[in-house]
């Protein structure tokens, strides 16, 4: 399926390719869920050098990878080892393994307080400053694809702003070893929905993504190289009452005789501040559309779902 596609310079640009640019979006995310987006903002090197370290951190002994899983962080720092997320609904255990990296706080805003220190990876010398670029370039890019939301959902450009300045974003590294023996039950990742506002998906080393459709049919993404996968998470999904749905997802399994392929993938996950209301958008409530979701914070829901998925106790 070749989801839509939307040119990010464009929002930029005068107001009739901005307000175009807005209109596309909107009805991509409210028919698709999914769109590929080109002229992100980040940097092909940045890209390169970020893939390239995290394949050389995956391929690091599990003695030492396992140095830098904090079990108390419930995954939202460092290393998760294999097998121990699941996806909501799910007790099999996906088949992957990843590294999580938030956010880091320069302008003294007391808000650092709330967020762990980021995991320093002492092997790899330029691993957590190409994380810090990557991190900022998807911070950057997210905020401008929000503001087009914003103005789509008959908002102020700028009312996601405070939130996400400083947010509790995360950018996960994820590996999918090659399959050694035939899995009980689990597949790469199974059927799952994002919690975040957006996620940002900066292309992956093999075939896997899927989406289900409104025909409830499963069809398998493809994007071009130059071009990131952006789709509606739970916090959105709930913000505007289902009118822009978060779109069921999965990463199956390669055919057998690929089993010995590797897979990479690194997504960011957008989040506001934990602090900001989920409480659906008064301009998405109608008699048509009642409320379907009762209010919670961000961080309210995000401690919710990580309890969900098998990350927190």
């Amino acid at each position: 399926m070749a989801i839509p596609v939307v040119d990010l310079s464009e929002f930029s640009a005068g107001p009739r390719q901005k307000a175009d640019f807005v209109s596309a979006l909107g009805k991509a995310y409210e028919e698709v869920g999914f769109v590929a987006v080109k002229n992100h903002g980040i940097p092909a090197a940045t890209i390169a050098g970020l893939y390239a370290n995290t394949k050389a951190f995956f391929s690091l002994p599990a003695s030492i990878k396992e140095q830098y899983e904090i079990p108390d962080l419930a995954g939202q720092r460092g290393y998760t080892s294999f097998g121990k997320e699941h996806a909501k609904g799910s007790i099999a255990p996906d088949l992957k393994e990843f590294f999580q990296f938030g956010q880091t706080v320069t302008d003294g805003d007391p808000i650092g307080r709330e967020y762990p220190a980021n995991v320093q990876v002492q092997e790899l010398p330029d691993f957590n400053l190409l994380f810090l670029q990557a991190y900022r370039s998807f911070e950057a890019s997210g905020t401008l694809l929000m503001r087009a939301i914003a103005l789509y959902l008959g908002l102020d450009e700028k009312y996601f702003d405070l939130y996400l300045h400083n947010g509790n974003s995360i950018l996960r590294a994820i590996y999918y070893p090659p399959i050694t023996a035939e899995p009980k039950s689990a597949i790469r990742a199974e059927q799952h929905e994002d919690i975040n506002l957006i996620t940002l998906l900066v292309g992956a080393s093999a075939d896997g993504l899927q989406i289900l459709t409104k025909q409830n049919e499963w069809v398998p993404v493809t994007s071009l190289p130059d071009q990131i996968v952006v789709n509606v998470g739970d916090m959105l999904q709930r913000l505007t009452n289902d009118q822009l749905r978060s779109t069921t997802h999965r990463v199956v399994n390669p055919p057998r005789e690929q089993w010995a392929t590797e897979r990479f993938s690194i997504p960011f996950f957008l989040h506001p501040k934990s602090s900001m209301s989920l409480a659906s958008l008064p301009g998405c409530i109608s008699a048509l559309h009642p409320k379907a979701y009762p209010d919670a914070t961000a961080g309210e829901y995000l401690d919710e779902r990580l309890r969900e998925i098998g990350l927190k106790k």
